[in-house]
């Protein structure tokens, strides 16, 4: 059923990682330069990828063992979005620029979480649903 928990979880996970997309920061350089910006074809990827996947696993709640796993590769791309992101303001120089924009490494975290919640509560309602095949 679409209306459980999970669904609430993904779609607050999918949210962050629009608004992710929406209120991405432009990092610059001391020298001006630009060093990450959200229309980059390995950012938008990933943030893409993570919205589509978190879309694709709402509309397959019949199919827990899929929404299951599309969960782990969502989750394996938020933790591949959040390396892209550390390594990119490790490698800058000048720390008082980056740490005004470095808020936005935080969104792929939080969707982790939700992403873990939602994995939580598809495991309950798959050991609910082989619980009550027992009983028959």
């Amino acid at each position: 059923m679409i209306q459980r928990i999970q669904t609430i979880y993904l779609v607050i996970s999918a949210i962050i990682m629009g608004a992710l997309f929406m209120w991405f920061p432009v990092v610059l350089g001391k020298d001006g330069s630009v060093i990450m910006e959200r229309n980059e074809p390995l950012l938008f990827g990933l943030i893409f990828v993570s919205i589509a996947l978190a879309i694709i696993s709402i509309l397959s709640f019949k199919k827990r063992q899929m929404q299951f796993v599309l969960n782990r590769l969502n989750i394996i791309s938020n933790f591949v979005l959040l390396g892209v992101f550390v390594y990119r303001l490790l490698t800058l120089s000048g720390e008082t620029i980056v740490s005004e924009k470095g808020i936005g490494v935080l969104f792929p975290i939080i969707s982790i979480v939700f992403l873990v919640l939602a994995n939580k509560a598809i495991k309950r309602d798959e050991d609910l649903v082989k619980s009550v095949d027992r009983l028959r």
